[in-house]
């Protein structure tokens, strides 16, 4: 989970990423999994917003809170030195059209830029916080089970459709990523759509549980620093947890699961004020945090 010097080992000391408000805010896309679930389960995803658009996702397997923190992970490396890593519908090197090849862009993405992140899977350990940053496996997993995830996003009466991204590994032994994200997320990074999330990494590494990080990426997409918001215990619960259930002592687990995680967040200095049984105001931080206490080593 958390490394020792997770914020400052790193090749890259990523401060934030700009992620698609979309991908954070659909209910379901990233959730808490069970043993098991990732065989017997499909991801199937839809998430409408704003005035008649949405957002589709579908895949072979359901993507949890590691595939979240990976993403994020790529995200904020693309974005460092994002005009570097620039793949243009107009490109002519046979590299960059195998990029746009794999990415399967369809309808309107056909014509749109991507952004790449470069760089290898124990950077990309490091910069999300990985204990272990030598076994790369789980890593790899989570790049591959993100490139399955197919997308289709209709704005303003226009579908577009695309993967959710796009990965190479040059070399196996070494470890090497190369990681071509989707357009809706590239528009993000180069400010083309007015709207973003902002996650900060800092906060990121320090994140200890599942359901924290999980938690954390909605409350990030849903409170803008510097402001806070008002919820429910319970729907906080539904932000980690997609099926319902009606068992008494999963129920009450989840809310200490809950609970717990939001003692994190205390930690990275966000405030949590429970204004009456079970229901929270959360006031978000208004800037990069600083000085935290650096909480236990664990495993990822």
């Amino acid at each position: 989970m958390v490394s020792k010097n997770s914020d400052l080992s790193s090749k890259y000391n990523l401060k934030f990423a700009l992620h698609d408000p979309a991908h954070c805010l659909a209910p379901g896309l990233f959730r808490s999994i069970k043993k098991g679930d990732r065989k017997k389960l499909k991801l199937d995803i839809t998430y409408e917003f704003g005035d008649k658009n949405k957002i589709e996702f579908s895949g072979p397997e359901p993507l949890g809170a590691d595939d979240l923190r990976v993403l994020q992970g790529l995200i904020a490396m693309a974005g460092i030195n994002h005009h570097d890593q620039f793949v243009t519908s107009e490109t002519s090197s046979e590299h960059g059209k195998e990029v746009r090849k794999q990415m399967d862009l369809k309808w309107d993405a056909t014509n749109d830029d991507v952004v790449v992140a470069k760089g290898s899977y124990r950077e990309l350990a490091k910069e999300i916080g990985y204990a272990d940053c030598e076994n790369t496996k789980t890593i790899r997993n989570c790049v591959e089970r993100l490139w399955k995830v197919s997308i289709i996003y209709e704005f303003n009466k226009k579908r577009i459709g695309c993967r959710l991204l796009s990965s190479y590994a040059s070399d196996n032994e070494k470890g090497k990523l190369f990681v071509a994200l989707n357009p809706i997320i590239t528009s993000v990074i180069f400010g083309f759509k007015p709207q973003h999330t902002r996650i900060d990494m800092q906060e990121v590494r320090l994140l200890s549980s599942d359901a924290a990080r999980l938690l954390h990426q909605r409350l990030c997409a849903w409170i803008n620093p510097g402001t806070s918001r008002n919820v429910s215990l319970e729907s906080l619960i539904g932000y980690v947890y997609f099926e319902d259930t009606d068992n008494r002592y999963t129920k009450r687990t989840r809310k200490i699961d809950i609970k717990k995680a939001l003692n994190e967040f205390e930690l990275l200095k966000w405030q949590i004020e429970e204004y009456r049984k079970e229901h929270y105001k959360i006031s978000r931080p208004e800037s990069v945090i600083e000085n935290i206490s650096k909480k236990s080593p664990s495993k990822s």
